[in-house]
């Protein structure tokens, strides 16, 4: 956007603009500075007052969000027009958030995962008890606190669920990406807000989200198409993980679970057998195998280390501990490493 930062060194109530954290449709997020108490806050700033509906938007999420006093969301501080400019001064989270902590791509341990899963599900199920439905999960809206504690934001397009039912035929709003079958349908519910944690789980889970395409095709995925098998992704994931996950994911919200709270306790308990379990590897640790006992065979002695295909040696170790599995081929064109892979997976 051509005015992206116009409001720099500028001042808004009692803070002074410093620079341009973001923006999204209707607002500017600006890093401000307390002149008298040197304090840094978070101050989000509507681009322009198009008509009184978007002020109406932006008040509601005022009020929304400075009733939510929990440890795991963003806080509002204070509420001001200046020269016809609505701000809102938020908490400032120094840390970013958990979209660029954690790239497209990424695949998380396991630990990890359930720590930011309980984080977010225990804001969320305190929003649902407050009969609020956040309705825009995505990793770009979990900020990073200076603790490096998840604090979950913009509740700009939170509505009381009492409302929505109300008021079935609504504008869809969200991220397509992450959205549930019957929020497409502007029918949202808790349930829609458990199914984008499921999506984001999925996706920190095997580095990609299960549905791509355009806008109109990725709606319809949503809502007709079964997600991919994580399994078939990362052949690691233990099946208790995957069933969970998949559970979230169901199209009809009846067959999820019962809120998002059971969800985190569900995951995190299938990810403790998982770890404990010592038929299966352990997910995505964050450290490798520096040391295995070797017994004796008729291998060629390795006397260099292979650099660089930790990951292939450790899909093909889990897809050959698996009780139906007797013969896995590599294949590939000559000199890239197909006898040195098969060498050290003997090995280990």
């Amino acid at each position: 956007m051509a005015d992206h930062g116009r409001l720099e060194g500028q001042q808004l109530g009692n803070y002074r603009l410093i620079q341009s954290l973001g923006q999204g449709n209707f607002a500017e997020v600006y890093l401000g500075q307390h002149l008298h108490l040197d304090t840094l806050a978070a101050i989000k700033v509507l681009h322009n007052l198009l008509n009184s509906d978007i002020l109406e938007y932006f008040l509601n999420e005022a009020r929304t969000i400075a009733h939510l006093r929990h440890p795991h969301i963003i806080q509002v501080l204070d509420f001001g027009v200046e020269d016809t400019t609505p701000f809102l001064v938020m908490e400032y989270a120094p840390n970013g958030n958990l979209r660029q902590l954690h790239p497209k791509g990424t695949r998380l341990p396991l630990h990890t995962v359930v720590s930011y899963v309980k984080q977010v599900a225990d804001a969320l199920q305190f929003a649902h008890d407050k009969q609020l439905i956040h309705r825009d999960i995505k990793p770009e809206n979990m900020l990073l606190g200076p603790n490096n504690e998840v604090l979950l934001s913009d509740f700009g397009i939170a509505i009381f669920a009492q409302n929505t039912r109300r008021q079935p035929g609504q504008v869809t709003a969200g991220t397509i990406a992450y959205m549930a079958p019957e929020q497409i349908q502007a029918h949202p519910n808790f349930a829609s807000d458990q199914y984008a944690l499921g999506i984001v789980v999925y996706e920190w889970l095997c580095g990609d989200r299960p549905f791509h395409g355009s806008l109109p095709e990725i709606a319809t995925k949503h809502n007709l198409v079964p997600p991919p098998s994580l399994s078939e992704k990362v052949p690691m994931i233990p099946s208790a993980v995957e069933q969970v996950v998949l559970k979230a994911l169901a199209k009809d919200p009846e067959y999820r679970f019962a809120d998002v709270k059971a969800f985190a306790v569900a995951f995190e308990e299938a990810c403790m057998v998982a770890v404990s379990d010592s038929t299966q590897p352990v997910l995505f640790s964050e450290q490798l195998i520096t040391s295995v006992h070797i017994s004796k065979s008729n291998l060629p002695a390795l006397l260099t280390p292979l650099i660089g295909r930790e990951y292939e040696v450790k899909t093909v170790c889990a897809l050959l501990k698996r009780q139906h599995v007797r013969l896995i081929t590599l294949t590939g064109t000559g000199g890239i490493g197909k006898t040195r892979l098969g060498l050290q997976v003997a090995t280990e």
